[in-house]
């Protein structure tokens, strides 16, 4: 039976090469194609998805369960939620749907709720923040927008 590492090294592999794929078809950067625009984080992203990813491919944990049932159902909550994620993320805004989503993953990992929350909510803004003050690039706002 294949390895779980190995089956999830090459979905994620497919996702890292469809991610990078995508930002390739960014518009360029105002300064040019050189300077940091809208592409570069998810270019740098797609890079290390896609070197962690052929990692698990080539040389899988020694112990690594098979799949499972219960690796299915933990597999699929996880998907569940980044779909969720994404459908949330304009209606709601960055930092309450990240916050959502990053509780619920810590959640399901062992995380007391409040911890969970709380990790979501101070992820999520200090993200917001860099992301909005620190780099000028816009993230939802939410119902807030005006």
């Amino acid at each position: 039976m294949m390895k779980l590492d190995r089956i999830l090294g090459l979905v994620l592999l497919t996702l890292a090469i469809a991610y990078g794929w995508g930002a390739f078809h960014f518009p360029a950067a105002f300064a040019g194609p050189e300077s940091v625009g809208p592409a570069t984080f998810p270019k740098i992203l797609a890079f290390i998805l896609g070197a962690c990813s052929l990692g698990l491919v080539l040389k899988p944990e020694p112990g690594a369960e098979a799949l499972s049932l219960r690796v299915l159902c933990e597999i699929g909550f996880v998907l569940a939620v980044l779909l969720g994620y994404v459908f949330l993320i304009e209606p709601l805004g960055f930092i309450l749907a990240t916050t959502l989503m990053v509780a619920l993953l810590c959640w399901r990992m062992g995380v007391r709720p409040l911890a969970a929350l709380l990790t979501g909510l101070i992820g999520s803004s200090g993200v917001f923040l860099l992301f909005h003050f620190g780099l000028a690039l816009p993230l939802p706002i939410g119902p807030w927008e005006m």
